[in-house]
């Protein structure tokens, strides 16, 4: 699609690109490999303003808007077919308010970004697990990670944000200021307009203590029996989740056991250092370990332990689930899906969300499953040249194929395929209905579609 863009770059201070401009291919890529689209026009926008301006364009040439932050949407949301995309990128300041304890966090950033500002002051909130995932995607789905248990999900933190609306107006929005807004970004995703800066709620943390621990494949069940029972009433400073993991080539693996699969578990214990060691002795206990990474690190070195394996250009395919019981029957899936991983990138985590997401009343936010104990993702992720695209699917199908019966019917909005459109209802629950009248009044066109879509009413 041809668009006349001179209008647009005399409005935008950041850069625009357009299919006749050099640099277009890179400006268009995305993390996952698997995406290639051509949007009619890039905008990397380099303040609230060139949002303004984008948006606007977009709404007057009948075009939709593509929201990118960290990129890192396994559906390659972050760009699409003769869209303008708001690259949000160039945008990355996080501004720490260390009395107040709050982080004013531009939308582009990482948490990296995010880390890298607020750990010098002690200071941190729920972020992810791949510490190159951006902040306004993570949060505006929900925000599951290390810190979950004990400070509730990055949403649960958000204290208010700077949104960008369908029309092109500028909303500050809380829960005094556009209240029925600020409910809808936390969980809806980017339904509802473009945030340009969210700000946080800090707690004290600094330096933790855990780590990964690989065991044996034959441990598996022994693993994920005892995690399903301790996670009900661990102290709520120690996150942990399983993993099947094929043994990356690292120094603390034995180099005879690269490239063969294990059963891991990831802790962090955020509480006392001292007592690290104790409260993750149980899990050193449940059965001999083959190689483990543990000890007190900076938070931010743990939140960015894994992101060598998660590089840009993999091909992606997710499914996820929400589970409230890990049962007999769904281990036993487990057992059976869960080693045949197509390649050292692709995974299985199983992630706790009680303790402080469970404090929360399910209709408080637009995240709806607070009843719910984990969050189960299967991510395949594999390298283009090593794995084929349907071996690499199949894996991912057939293992929730035989987890789904045994789990909740939705799932976290932000592990979510392209071809989850029609779980959308399900993933919201009782919320849905309420979520499609505040996008009918903010977004009627449906502008911003490009998303696990809440369509509007007309």
């Amino acid at each position: 699609m041809s668009v006349q863009l001179d209008p647009l770059r005399e409005a935008i201070r950041g850069t625009v690109t357009g299919p006749d401009d050099e640099g277009y291919d890179t400006a268009r890529t995305v993390r996952n490999g698997m995406i290639d689209k051509r949007p009619a026009v890039i905008v990397q926008a380099a303040n609230a303003g060139d949002v303004m301006s984008a948006v606007r364009f977009a709404a007057e040439s009948s075009l939709t808007v593509a929201v990118r932050g960290g990129a890192h949407s396994v559906p390659g949301f972050g760009t699409a077919d003769d869209a303008v995309v708001v690259d949000l990128s160039a945008m990355r300041g996080v501004r720490v308010d260390p009395v107040a304890r709050t982080a004013r966090v531009e939308g582009g950033a990482t948490w990296g970004d995010m880390n890298a500002a607020t750990y010098p002051f002690g200071l941190a909130t729920t972020g992810g697990i791949i510490s190159t995932t951006g902040v306004g995607g993570l949060t505006l789905g929900g925000g599951i990670g290390y810190l979950s248990r004990g400070l509730g999900l990055s949403l649960d933190n958000l204290v208010s944000a700077d949104l960008v609306t369908a029309d092109g107006s500028f909303q500050e929005v809380s829960e005094k200021d556009h209240p029925d807004l600020f409910w809808a970004i936390r969980g809806g995703g980017g339904n509802f307009g473009v945030v340009t800066s969210f700000e946080f709620r800090l707690s004290p943390v600094k330096d933790i203590y855990g780590g990964p621990m690989f065991f044996e494949l034959d441990k598996a069940g022994d693993v994920l029996r005892f995690y399903r029972d301790f996670i009900v009433d661990a102290p709520e400073q120690l996150g942990c989740f399983p993993a099947y993991q094929i043994a990356p080539p690292l120094p603390f693996i034995p180099e005879d056991r690269h490239g063969e699969p294990f059963i891991a578990m990831v802790a962090c214990w955020s509480g006392d250092l001292d007592a690290g060691e104790r409260m993750l002795q149980p899990i050193r206990d449940v059965a001999p370990r083959v190689a483990e990474m543990v000890g007190p690190m900076p938070y931010p070195a743990l939140n960015s332990a894994f992101d060598a394996l998660v590089p840009p250009g993999l091909h992606h395919y997710w499914k996820a689930n929400f589970v409230t019981e890990l049962t007999d029957d769904a281990i036993a899936a487990h057992l059976e899906h869960g080693p045949k991983l197509p390649a050292v990138n692709s995974t299985m985590h199983i992630y706790p969300i009680n303790g402080a997401c469970h404090r929360v009343a399910p209709d408080a936010t637009a995240f709806a499953y607070r009843d719910a104990t984990f969050a189960t993702v299967i991510a395949g992720m594999w390298p283009p040249d090593q794995v084929d695209d349907e071996a690499g699917t199949a894996w991912v199908r057939d293992y929730y194929d035989a987890t789904a019966p045994h789990s909740e019917e939705g799932g976290y909005v932000n592990f979510m395929a392209d071809d989850d459109q029609d779980r959308i209802r399900a993933n919201y629950r009782g919320s849905y209905d309420r979520l499609r009248e505040i996008k009918t009044r903010v977004d009627p066109g449906n502008l911003f579609r490009h998303n696990q879509n809440i369509a509007p009413l007309s």
